[in-house]
């Protein structure tokens, strides 16, 4: 399923981190105050977007969004179509138009082409913000999910493999401190939405039948 682009915020956790930074109980006074041990670092990387746009809520929502868009969009191209139409029809049937013929069809044309480039910018910005909307309500859930997870496994740091201008570059990890599916899974598990049902293959082009064979000649 192809999916508009999008970047989301780099995030950093520091569970484990947190409760060793409590305040420490002190020893009778007599007694040697310890010196508490540093926590060991354990860190995982997650492809963030992917996280995101992977999960099973936000795949059936998007395809949601984008059956609502559907009409506009199959309006835009019947607008579309008539602009190239009249600008056809008026480059051939120029010179044979009166002037008033000419400037009427112009007048026409250009009225369609701020038509549409109106309302091809409007659809789009009611688009992109629907579609923020419905990354921002799914990052977030998915980044308590992440969160729940990380504590959980004792990771003390989860960095954003994301390749994308607004986060950092993570230039290499090994696979198995990568946590992106398993942040999908516990994701999908929690939503308790299924996964979309697969595209239905497309039926084979129809072959040609066979050309007889001419008898032979005696």
């Amino acid at each position: 399923m192809k999916y508009l682009p999008f970047s989301v915020a780099s995030i950093l956790l520091g569970t484990a981190l947190a409760a060793a930074q409590a305040p420490a109980t002190h020893a009778p006074a007599a007694a040697t105050a310890a010196t508490a041990a540093p926590a060991q670092a354990k860190v995982a990387v997650v492809v963030f977007r992917a996280a995101v746009s992977q999960t099973n809520e936000f795949q059936r929502d998007f395809a949601d969004l984008q059956k609502k868009y559907d009409p506009k969009r199959q309006q835009l191209q019947a607008l579309s179509e008539q602009v190239d139409t009249l600008t056809k029809q008026l480059q051939a049937q120029g010179a044979a138009l009166s002037d008033a013929e000419r400037a009427s069809k112009a007048r026409t044309l250009d009225e369609k082409k701020k038509q549409l480039d109106r309302d091809s910018q409007d659809a789009q910005s009611d688009f992109q913000t629907d579609m923020q909307a419905l990354v921002n309500r799914i990052a977030s859930r998915v980044g308590d999910v992440m969160t729940d997870y990380a504590t959980k496994h004792g990771y003390t740091l989860v960095l954003d493999a994301s390749q994308s201008q607004d986060s950092p570059t993570v230039l290499y990890a090994v696979p198995g401190i990568d946590i992106t599916k398993a942040v999908i899974d516990a994701y999908n598990e929690k939503s308790g939405v299924p996964p979309p049902p697969a595209a239905a293959p497309e039926a084979p082009a129809p072959q040609a039948a066979p050309k007889p064979q001419a008898a032979p000649q005696k």
